[in-house]
């Protein structure tokens, strides 16, 4: 587990943009209850290099667009355990990944981008990819 006082600025990066932390299991049973009409994307937030580097800066680049989810959510890997156990049941059956990002239409995974989809990527490209899933399926 990583120290609070290392990741709060990660975390923090995502709820300043709007983004709902869930840090424990009930939380996420319950934001995925609440998400079974519209849409939600959930990230599964790390402190890798990746994260900090292509996946939060274009996680927020890529809510300058016209059609966006209508829930944001976040969990922290390496802090938030029950949390992210949780949260990968909902992405099952991809296998667990940090940082990922995860949509949600109706209840339902639509979309699903993993670590080594970010990995090697630039922030705008992670933007970029995001608002043609936004536009697609929000």
């Amino acid at each position: 587990m990583y120290p609070a006082e290392l990741v709060a600025p990660m975390k923090q990066e995502l709820t300043d943009i709007g983004f709902n932390q869930l840090v424990n299991a009930q939380q996420v049973d319950d934001a995925m209850q609440a998400s079974v009409d519209g849409t939600a994307l959930v990230v599964i937030n790390s402190v890798c290099g990746c994260a900090a580097g292509a996946a939060r800066p274009g996680i927020k680049l890529s809510l300058d667009n016209e059609k966006l989810p209508t829930k944001l959510f976040t969990v922290f890997a390496g802090v938030d355990g029950d949390a992210v156990a949780k949260a990968r049941e909902y992405t099952l059956p991809y296998p667990p990944s940090s940082p990922s990002i995860a949509l949600f239409k109706n209840g339902k995974l639509v979309h699903f981008i993993e670590r080594h989809m970010i990995e090697g990527n630039n922030a705008q490209t992670i933007a970029a990819h995001l608002k043609k899933v936004y536009d697609h399926f929000c």
